[in-house]
This record gives C-alpha cells, sequence and structure tokens, in this order.
C-alpha cells in the first residue's frame, strides 16, 4: 500500500488528504519525505505543520481552505491526530471540532494536501471520524515487519542507495541494530557509503560500524552464560569491561533481562503470541523472538536461580570495596544449575 502510494506521489497522482497510523516511524518520515520530494516548490514556500496535541483541527481546515500564493497546492502536516485512537480520559489538552472535521473531509479543497499523521498502536475503528477519514481520505498502515521482511526491505534499501547485502550480513545487522527501519535506514547509509557505490556489504563491515546497545551485549552475555559457555561469557564481558562498562551496570542489565525473560515465558505458557508479549511488555518484537527461540532460556527455575546469584552480587558490589570486576566474573564462572 505505502509502495503504491508513493509511486503515484512521484507521478504527481497526489490525493488531497492522506492519514498515516500505526507504531513504524519509517513509513512516517518516508511519507513525509516523498511528499514533499513530489512536491517542490510547496516544500519550499507553502509548507505549514501543525501539532494537534497543541492546535486545534480547524486550524488546519482553516490553512487548507486558504488558497496558496507561491504554488498551485499547499502542503500541510497535521501530527499526533490522537482524537482518533481510544480516549485517554483527562488528557485531551485541545477541544477538536471533529464534526467540521467530518464535513471538511467529504469536499477538501484541490488546492491543499494535508498529511495527518497518527502513531499510534491502534485507532478507534468504532468512532464516526475514523469510519470518515477511511471513506474519503487514502489511509496508510505503518506496521512493523516481520523479521524475513526486514531482511528483504535491507537489500532493498541498499539497492535504492547503490550498493548490495549479504544474507549474512543483513541476519546480523538486525542482530545488532534490531529492527527498528529508521535506525537501520541510517546504518545502511553510513554501511553504503563505506564499502562504496556498486560494493556489497558484508559482516566485517557491520561488525566494525554498526554500534552496539548495552542491551543487546547483555542479552549475549546471558545466552552464553545460560549456554554453559563460561569462556564466551568470560570474553564477552572482559571486552565490555575494556569499553569502560561499570560491573555494577552490567549486572544490573542482565537481571533485567533475566525479569524479561521470566515474565516472557510466563506470557507464553497463557497462550500469548510473540507480538502480543512484545506489545504487552512493550518491548521489539524481534527481542522476544530471541528470546522465545532459545530454550535454554525456558527453564524457570534455572532462570530463578540466575536472578538469585545476580542479586547477591548486586548487594556485594554495592556495600564491598575493592576489585568489583571480580564480582561479577565469578558469578559468570559458576555452572548454572541444570545444565548438562
Amino acid at each position: 500500500m505505502f509502495t503504491d502510494s508513493w509511486r503515484n506521489m512521484a507521478k504527481g497522482n497526489i490525493a488531497p488528504v492522506y492519514l498515516v497510523s500505526g507504531p513504524e516511524m519509517y513509513f512516517f518520515d518516508e511519507t513525509e519525505k516523498r511528499l514533499k520530494d513530489a512536491m517542490p516548490d510547496a516544500a519550499a514556500s507553502e509548507l505549514t505543520t501543525f501539532d494537534l496535541d497543541e492546535t486545534p483541527v480547524e486550524a488546519v481546515i482553516e490553512e487548507a481552505d486558504t488558497f496558496p500564493f507561491f504554488c498551485d497546492r499547499k502542503l500541510i502536516i497535521a501530527r499526533n491526530a490522537s482524537f482518533l485512537k481510544a480516549a485517554d480520559k483527562g488528557k485531551d489538552k485541545v477541544e477538536h471540532d471533529l464534526d467540521k472535521l467530518m464535513d471538511w473531509l467529504a469536499h477538501p479543497p484541490e488546492s491543499a494536501v494535508v498529511l495527518f499523521l497518527a502513531p499510534y498502536e491502534k485507532l478507534d475503528a468504532r468512532k464516526k471520524v475514523v469510519k470518515a477519514f477511511r471513506k474519503h481520505a487514502v489511509c496508510l498502515e505503518a506496521e512493523s515487519l516481520k523479521t524475513h521482511d526486514v531482511e528483504t526491505w535491507i537489500k532493498q534499501e541498499a539497492a535504492r542507495l547503490g550498493s548490495s547485502v549479504s544474507d549474512s550480513a543483513a541476519r546480523l545487522l538486525i542482530e545488532t541494530a534490531g529492527e527498528d527501519l529508521v535506525r537501520l535506514r541510517s546504518e545502511l547509509e553510513k554501511l553504503s557509503l563505506y564499502t562504496g557505490e556498486g560494493k556489497e556489504v558484508g559482516e566485517d563491515a557491520v561488525s566494525l560500524l554498526v554500534a552496539k546497545t548495552p542491551e543487546d551485549d547483555a542479552f549475549k552475555l546471558l545466552d552464553a552464560y545460560m549456554q554453559g559457555d563460561s569462556a564466551r561469557a568470560l570474553q564477552i564481558y572482559r571486552d565490555l569491561l575494556h569499553n569502560k562498562e561499570e560491573p555494577i551496570r552490567l549486572n544490573a542489565l542482565l537481571a533485567n533481562q533475566v525479569r524479561l525473560i521470566i515474565q516472557v515465558n510466563a506470557l507464553k505458557k497463557k497462550g500469548y503470541q510473540q507480538h502480543q508479549i512484545a506489545k504487552q511488555l512493550r518491548v521489539h518484537p524481534y527481542r522476544i523472538k530471541l528470546i522465545m527461540e532459545n530454550r535454554k532460556l525456558a527453564d524457570d527455575a534455572r532462570l530463578l536461580g540466575t536472578l538469585a546469584r545476580l542479586a547477591d552480587a548486586d548487594l556485594r558490589l554495592k556495600t564491598v570495596s575493592g576489585n568489583r570486576e571480580r564480582v561479577l566474573e565469578l558469578v559468570l564462572m559458576q555452572k548454572v544449575s541444570g545444565i548438562k
């Protein structure tokens, strides 16, 4: 749907009203960029932006109904259309005349293009105004992509940038940077610039240029420990110490990871699916996927034992002076109960 709409924009077939909704911010940014590229005169001289958390929608309507001076069609971007989602009692800062908006949607002027942005998980389909948008506007849903679709998107985006990405590099990029398309696009631009036009981006380039987050390193450290691979766990730990990470912070990150895994296991036992767990815990679906695929992380008894050892280490890190690096190192050297 997005691809078709973007293609139409490039051809000059631009609708008077668009609505983008959903959690994946890449599609918001890209749709705004594509409209500006398709309407360069408006982007330069007839562009107006509203924040609907601060401004009533009537201001958008008034601006759209005002004839442009410097080009044939003006471009208006209306952010945070929160009146389209389920109401949060007491949280509405601004009152919007939605009846007026619905009347306007039925007959928008041809001299303006209005892009409404609603960065929310779900719109309230029961609302009349949502039904009016779906009837009269081009509505685009910015859903998060599945992992295999993200790999395809990486290859397509790399081709657009004049390079290519190997399968293994694409997987490593997802493992390192996650599935946030905005960040992936930024990383791909950097990787393509580094490797040069027409060249393939490989694993070495990804490892060299894509920064890992402390949470990613903590997950890999915990995974190695739970697998019973003390040597790899200690190597990851020493690399983190070399990068100036503090033992007390690493211990806290490990404990948070263990708690997350315990919560994932509990929801999984209740029948929750991957996307439902991600939404419930407000964690990226890819991280949930990694946890659910790792059988070594499914034993709650082992996890609770690990959490107890980390709690003990936390106490010692906060009360014992001397070589703090050794405290967590000793935990990582212990055998996890249940490993054969």
